[in-house]
C-alpha cells in the first residue's frame, strides 16, 4: 500500500518553496507577476473594454455601465472589467503552471 502524503501547513509549504527556489526565485516571481498583471490590465482597459463598449453602442466603454436605484449609482461595468482582468490572469497562471509541470520545475501534487 502506498502511504498518504503528509499534509503541510502554509508556513511549511512556504519554507519548502524558499528552500527549493530561494528568495531570489520569490522576488523574480513577484516582479514578473506584477508586470504581467499590469500588462493584462492594460489589454483589458485599452482593447477589451472599448470593443465591448462598441458592441453595446450606447455605452462606448465597459467601465461606464451602471444603474441607479434611489439616487444611488451602481457601476457594475468596472466590476465586469475587473472580472475579465482576473480571468485572463488566472488562465495565464494556469498555462504557466502546466508548462512548468512538464519540465518538472513545479511539483504536481495531484498525482498519487
Amino acid at each position: 500500500m502506498s502511504e498518504k502524503p503528509e499534509k503541510k501547513g502554509f508556513i511549511q509549504e512556504f519554507m519548502h518553496f524558499l528552500q527549493t527556489f530561494g528568495v531570489i526565485g520569490l522576488a523574480i516571481a513577484f516582479v514578473i507577476g506584477s508586470a504581467a498583471s499590469k500588462l493584462v490590465t492594460a489589454i483589458v482597459t485599452d482593447i477589451v473594454n472599448p470593443l465591448v463598449g462598441m458592441a453595446l453602442q450606447d455605452v462606448g466603454d465597459l467601465k461606464k455601465l451602471s444603474f441607479t436605484v434611489f439616487k444611488s449609482t451602481f457601476a457594475y461595468g468596472d466590476l465586469i472589467a475587473n472580472m475579465i482582468d482576473f480571468l485572463i490572469i488566472a488562465v495565464i497562471v494556469f498555462i504557466l503552471y502546466k508548462q512548468l509541470s512538464k519540465f518538472k520545475l513545479v511539483e504536481d501534487k495531484s498525482k498519487g
